[in-house]
C-alpha cells in the first residue's frame, strides 16, 4: 500500500490481534509498575525513629527544673529535682501528641485536646486517663546519664500502677 502523499512509505495492516496483545501488554505494563510503587511505598529504606537509647550527659550539667534540650531528638524531658533526675516522655497519654512545656505556668500542657500535667508528670486536667510516663535513666559506665527508651514506668492512679517508684525510673544524685 502507497501513502496518498506519493512517499513510497508502506503501512502495515494491524490486525485484530495484534492491537489485543499490544493492549495486553500496555496493561501488564501499568499494573506491575504500580505494584512496584506499592511494594516500595509499603517498605521504605529509611526509619526516621530516634534512636531507643542515649547518653545525655553527666547529672552535674543539670540544674532543678525541666530540660527542653532533648524533647526534639528524643521525644523526652529531663527534671531534675533536688535529690533525683528523671526522664519524662512527651507523648500524651491521651491520643499521642506531643506535650508542651509552659514555663510561666510550671505544667506540661497538650496542644491537642487540652490535657495539662504538674511538672513531674501528674495529670490533672482534661481528657488524658493517666499521668504522662517515665523513660529508663541510669548511669553509664563513664558516669554519664544513659536513656532507654524501650522501657517505661507507668503511673495511673485509677488502675492501682505506680511504677514510677520502680528501678530506673529515676536517678538518685
Amino acid at each position: 500500500m502507497v501513502c496518498q502523499c506519493n512517499c513510497n512509505y508502506e503501512s502495515k495492516k494491524i490486525t485484530r490481534r495484534g492491537f489485543l496483545w499490544s493492549a495486553a501488554a500496555l496493561l501488564a505494563a501499568a499494573a506491575g509498575s504500580t505494584a512496584m510503587a506499592t511494594i516500595r511505598f509499603l517498605f521504605p529504606n529509611t526509619l526516621n525513629e530516634p534512636t531507643k537509647m542515649c547518653k545525655i550527659g553527666f547529672p552535674g550539667d543539670y540544674t532543678p527544673g525541666t530540660d527542653e534540650r532533648f524533647l526534639k531528638d528524643f521525644g523526652v524531658f529531663i527534671i531534675r529535682e533536688e535529690e533525683r533526675i528523671y526522664a519524662i516522655s512527651a507523648v500524651c497519654t491521651h491520643l499521642g501528641c506531643t506535650v508542651r512545656w509552659l514555663k510561666e505556668n510550671n505544667q506540661f500542657n497538650c496542644p491537642c485536646h487540652g490535657s495539662k500535667f504538674y511538672q513531674d508528670g501528674v495529670n490533672f486536667a482534661g481528657p488524658a486517663p493517666r499521668s504522662l510516663d517515665r523513660v529508663k535513666i541510669t548511669l553509664a559506665d563513664d558516669g554519664q546519664i544513659l536513656l532507654d527508651k524501650s522501657q517505661t514506668f507507668v503511673y495511673d492512679i485509677a488502675k492501682g500502677k505506680d511504677e514510677w517508684q520502680n528501678e530506673g525510673a529515676y536517678l538518685e544524685v
